[in-house]
């Protein structure tokens, strides 16, 4: 909670910094403006490991505000609901009568607040880099576990289905990642974004093994109020 505490009082701080560049200069005005789009997560391990894991399938949405600092600059805070973890596949088998499949999803919702200083290359394009800052929660834990048993001429399969809420004092309920992208706006008000967000920070409180951490890949679409 502290290191969320000073992650705002970071962002807070730019946001106070940016108002006051935006004042001096006069550039563009500030808008604010909502945003959503789809998440494609996963959850890896710093030697690159991902224990069968797939994408997983996710959202965010939220609102913006887009603070120019200077004539190609500004700097975008956001306050997003933001959706990730994994998805995991898992098969074997033991013997020729007896094998398994295992389908895992794991989700995590955090309540993130990327903070993006933005280039304009064009007007209507820009490019973007900053931290994120989240807060845990909660999040499930999901999955299916397949059995396939043969005996003779006779198969037997049984699927076993789960779905618990994940113990958050197991969790870091902070989460720290860097963020690249881009987006384009096709009118003053509508564009289309791009983000791919590193985690930094492991999600768990204790793991003994290698730190495990959230990335995600974003698209979405944003609107600004104008």
């Amino acid at each position: 909670m502290k290191k969320l505490i000073l992650g705002l009082a970071f962002a807070g701080s730019l946001l106070v910094n940016a108002q006051e560049k935006t004042d001096a200069k006069s550039t563009s005005p500030i808008t604010f403006g909502v945003k959503a789009g789809f998440n494609a997560s996963t959850l890896s391990t710093y030697d690159g490991y991902d224990n069968d894991q797939k994408m997983k399938a996710g959202f965010n949405a939220g609102v913006f505000v887009n603070i120019p600092v200077a004539e190609k600059f500004s700097v975008q805070p956001e306050l997003l609901f933001n959706q990730l973890g994994s998805r995991t596949e898992e098969k074997n088998s033991s013997s020729n009568s007896y094998r398994w499949e295992y389908d895992y999803k794991k989700t995590l919702n955090y309540l993130s607040v990327p903070v993006m200083v933005q280039y304009n290359i064009l007007p209507q394009l820009y490019v973007e880099a900053g931290p994120e800052f989240g807060f845990l929660l909660g999040g499930k834990d999901k999955g299916d576990l397949t059995t396939i048993k043969t005996s003779g001429n006779t198969t037997t399969t049984e699927t076993t289905t789960f779905s618990n809420k994940i113990v958050k004092d197991l969790h870091n309920k902070f989460n720290f990642g860097i963020g690249i992208g881009a987006g384009y706006y096709f009118t003053q008000n509508f564009g289309v974004t791009a983000r791919f967000t590193a985690g930094i920070t492991d999600i768990y409180k204790q793991n003994s093994g290698n730190a495990i951490r959230n990335n995600a890949f974003q698209v979405g679409v944003a609107y600004k109020f104008k």
